[in-house]
């Protein structure tokens, strides 16, 4: 594999392009944001850098909140949008025909057209250059229904998530594997696989 070197940037991906919901349910705001991610699981601990200039910069820092919705392929536009556009000059959710409810834990909004919605509380901010990064603690976790089977078991993968890479959206496609697939007993995995044949013939009977 014959590679260039290039200086230094912001190279990193993919990427989710978080809807990031701020404000209130009265007046609310959203931006996209695509440097997000989890700092630590205990306590729960996420991210988002912002640029000072934005307009939800002030409104998250002076309120200690927001949240992070998982973006969509169905509000991708919307997503898209709200990353290019000033809440300062128009009213981004009306306009990309999104809609807010109130939070569990926080006065900030949450966003009804994503599966799943983080609460967030800022418990530090660190100034780093061209953006602030805001670091916060998960106070709750939203998730759609529809996402979970007859357990309570969360899955993702029917919620048509999309990352994004290099200025560039993706929609996430296939699984390839799973946490732990690697160290996996043989016949762990054998036994699966072929619970998974009889579940398809099973569905296939009964279409």
């Amino acid at each position: 594999m014959k590679k260039q070197h290039w200086p230094s940037g912001a190279m990193l991906g993919p990427v989710p392009p978080a809807l990031v919901s701020c404000g209130t349910v009265d007046n609310p705001n959203a931006l996209t944001i695509a440097w997000t991610g989890i700092l630590n699981t205990i306590p729960p601990k996420t991210y988002i850098s912002v640029r000072p200039e934005r307009h939800s910069y002030n409104m998250i820092k002076d309120s200690g909140e927001f949240v992070i919705n998982l973006p969509t392929e169905k509000i991708v536009r919307a997503v898209d949008y709200c990353g290019c556009r000033s809440g300062a000059k128009e009213n981004k959710l009306e306009k990309c025909g999104l809609t807010v409810s109130p939070s569990v834990k926080i006065n900030a909004p949450m966003i009804d057209q994503s599966p799943v919605n983080l609460e967030c509380k800022v418990c530090d901010v660190v100034h780093l250059g061209s953006h602030d990064m805001f670091i916060a603690d998960i106070v709750g976790v939203n998730v759609d229904e529809s996402l979970l089977d007859e357990k309570g078991k969360l899955h993702l993968s029917k919620a048509g998530l999309c990352a994004y890479a290099h200025g560039e959206y993706f929609a996430l496609g296939k699984q390839i594997g799973d946490f732990g697939f690697s160290v996996r007993r043989k016949s762990v995995e054998k036994r699966r696989k072929q619970q998974t044949r009889e579940k398809v013939k099973y569905n296939g009977k009964n279409r």
